[in-house]
Parts: C-alpha cells; sequence; structure tokens
C-alpha cells in the first residue's frame, strides 16, 4: 500500500481535503477521530487523562471536557506534554490496527495534525501540508467554531511554523480560496500522483521519466528535499549504513541540472546493498533490475544497486554502493569542490546545457559525454583536497 501523511495548522481545512481523497478512494485514517475513541467515558485513556489532570476535565455526565483540558494544555508546554504522553501512544496502536487492515492496494491516507510536531515526517513516503493564511484561519476559528480571537490565535502559535511545514512537504496545497478550487486540486494529485505512486510502487515500477535530459535552473529546495528523503532512509535501514548522502548536481547550490535528487547509501557489500534496496519500498523507491555499475577513473566496472522513484512527483536515483567502491568518495569529493569553486560551477553548467540541447542525446547518453569534464575535474579536485586536507 501507499502511505500518506496529511497534516495542516488548526483552522487551515485539512478535513476538506480529507473528505475529497476518501471520495476519490483513498482508505483515511483520522488521528483526531482516533484521539477522541481512546478517552471515551470508561476507556483507560479517559482515566489516565483525569489522572494525570483531575476531575475538572469532566463533564458532569463523565464525558472528557475538551475546552475545559484546552485552556490548561494549549497554554502550558509541560502539560500538553504530558497529555501527549497519554494519548499518543493509544492513538499511535489504534492507528496501527487500521492502516494494517486496508487492502494491499490501498492508498491510506493519515491525518494527523501534529505530524510535523511529533517528528512524524520520516514515517511516510509523501506528506501532504495543507495550508492557508493566519487571517483566514483565525476567521475560520472564530465564525465557524465559536472560539475568541484569542483562543484561536493561541491554538494556531502552539503548532509548528509555516517554516517548518514547508520543509516537511512533499505536496503543499493552499486552501485560502473558494472550496471548489481545492477540490480541483484534491482531484489533480489524486490522479496525476497519488493513484499511480501507489501502482507503481505495488507493481515495482519505476514511474516513467523523460527520455532526454533536461536541465532546469537550480532549485534551492532541493536540498531540504534531499535531507527529507534521507531521514526517511535512515529511519528504514538504521545501522547497516556507513554513511549516507545527498550527492550529484541537485547537492551543489546555484547549478543548473535534471530535476533528480541523487542520493548514494554506502553499505558493507553487495549483499548488503541487495537487502537494502529490497526495503526502499516503504520510502517511496523501487529497485530497479539488471546489472547496475560505475566506471572508476582507471576504467574499471564496480557494481552497485540501484533503485528509483515510484513516485511520479519526485523523480529520485538512490546509489547503493559497497564501502570497497571508490565511486562514493569520488561524488562527494566533486561535490565539495564545485561547493568550493564558482568558477567551476559555471564550466559545468555550461556544458551540461549544452549537452542537454542536443536532439538526438538520451539521459544515458547525456551522462557518458560529461565523463571526460568530469574526470579531468576531479584530478583538480584531487589537489584541492591534498592541499585544504579534505576527506570524507
Amino acid at each position: 500500500m501507499l502511505r500518506v501523511g496529511l497534516t495542516g495548522g488548526i483552522g487551515a481545512g485539512k478535513s476538506v481535503v480529507a473528505r475529497r481523497l476518501a471520495e476519490r478512494g483513498a482508505t483515511v485514517v483520522d488521528a483526531d477521530v482516533i484521539a477522541r475513541e481512546v478517552v471515551e467515558p470508561g476507556t483507560p485513556g479517559l482515566a489516565a487523562v483525569v489522572e494525570e489532570f483531575g476531575p475538572g476535565v469532566l463533564t458532569p455526565d463523565g464525558a472528557l471536557d475538551r475546552p475545559a483540558l484546552g485552556k490548561i494544555v494549549f497554554a502550558d508546554e509541560d502539560r500538553r506534554a504530558a497529555l501527549n504522553a497519554i494519548v499518543h501512544p493509544l492513538v499511535g496502536r489504534r492507528r496501527s490496527e487500521l492502516v494494517a487492515g486496508a487492502g494491499p492496494d490501498a492508498v491510506v491516507v493519515e491525518d494527523i495534525p501534529l505530524l510535523v510536531e511529533n517528528g512524524m515526517v520520516t514515517g511516510f513516503p509523501l506528506v501532504i501540508v495543507v495550508h492557508a493564511m493566519e487571517e483566514e484561519r483565525l476567521r475560520r476559528l472564530v465564525d465557524d467554531r465559536g472560539m475568541t480571537p484569542a483562543d484561536a490565535l493561541a491554538r494556531i502559535r502552539s503548532q509548528a511554523t509555516d517554516e517548518q511545514r514547508r520543509a516537511a512537504a512533499d505536496v503543499w496545497m493552499d486552501n485560502s480560496g473558494a472550496l471548489v478550487d481545492i477540490e480541483a486540486a484534491v482531484d489533480a494529485l489524486w490522479t496525476q500522483r497519488l493513484a499511480p505512486f501507489e501502482e507503481h510502487l505495488r507493481t515495482g515500477t519505476r514511474a516513467p521519466r523523460p527520455a532526454h535530459a533536461v536541465v532546469v535552473e537550480p532549485d534551492p529546495t532541493w536540498a531540504v528535499q534531499g535531507e527529507r528523503l534521507l531521514g526517511r532512509i535512515r529511519r528504514v535501514v538504521g545501522d547497516r549504513l556507513i554513511r549516507s548522502d545527498h550527492h550529484g548536481s541537485t547537492s551543489v547550490p546555484g547549478l543548473p541540472a535534471k530535476d533528480v535528487i541523487d542520493v548514494q547509501l554506502v553499505v558493507a557489500d553487495l549483499a548488503a546493498a541487495e537487502e537494502v534496496a529490497g526495503e526502499l519500498a516503504e520510502v517511496g523507491l523501487v529497485r530497479l533490475p539488471d546489472r547496475w555499475w560505475d566506471v572508476d577513473r582507471d576504467g574499471v566496472e564496480r557494481d552497485k544497486v540501484l533503485a528509483a522513484n515510484a513516485d511520479p512527483g519526485r523523480a529520485v536515483n538512490c546509489h547503493i554502493r559497497p564501502v570497497a567502491s571508490p565511486a562514493w568518495r569520488d561524488g562527494l569529493l566533486l561535490r565539495d569542490w564545485l561547493r568550493a569553486h564558482p568558477v567551476a560551477v559555471a564550466e559545468y553548467a555550461a556544458l551540461k546545457r549544452d549537452l542537454a540541447a542536443q536532439p538526438h542525446g538520451s539521459i544515458d547518453e547525456y551522462a557518458e559525454r560529461k565523463t571526460p569534464w568530469i574526470n579531468a575535474a576531479l584530478a583538480r579536485a584531487d589537489a584541492w583536497a591534498k592541499e585544504i586536507g579534505w576527506d570524507v
């Protein structure tokens, strides 16, 4: 199955997106609904809350008085942490049960308001963040939910910032406008990304890529995207990783590149690389069949394993290299040398644009034609590394 994290600040309209995804066929698991279930009257969860916060958080009929509890926890970080320590494990267990019950071809959307705040981004191969301007969120909370402006603002300010959510977002959905606009955006997301992503993941198929190299202007978010992907990989692979890095052209600020995030994983040997590749479906990557290899500067072929994106919305090459291969060190050396030499970045950019403009060049041919320049650059980088004492 494809698991998707859905989040957004209070009042952003996340429930509208969740409802539309459910209409398109997603299995929606709502953390807010579960959070209510686990503290219903008679549950161990409610008993634990009363023990921690006292009987003043109960209504006369014995149910949880949410406004009363909210006034305590939203103004006090320590008390909020105490509540989370009770509720979050209960919600997590129930959420796992519901996810496990979805079909193998399901798109499971887990609606989690505090996904960013609770550090859960790496648990999903794709995260959707629903956004609305703060003024609009305040209006909705006051007009639609009956909050006072002060309480509404306190709720908003107690959550993650827009910057923190942007860093977590694979998909950023602006819900500041009309209902018809956000519904159209969700429909397009489902058709163009989520449904194909699930199919590619289930069938072990790489998402389609262009036949020819397309070089685009540098995207300042490439670094954040690379680190987000590596965070997911590190969670899955754990201590089998000797190291993991974002490398290649998208790792060099200011360098035009194909819009592909290249990461490399260094592991003990080829058998470990095979094992790791088989587990990367959990982060949205599929192992590519056949033999893959790097060619050393001296012409020797070094086998590696390659995984790539099932997600049609984010191209990724994940190179899994044995530690004995010199290719992983050369990749880091070239990256760091380029970062330190703006003139070389401009030189490389001109070459890339020229090669990409040639009408007959496939992606593989494009890569091959860069090789002489790269090998010459590595020779210059060796001298630089020796001069400054660079090492991995």
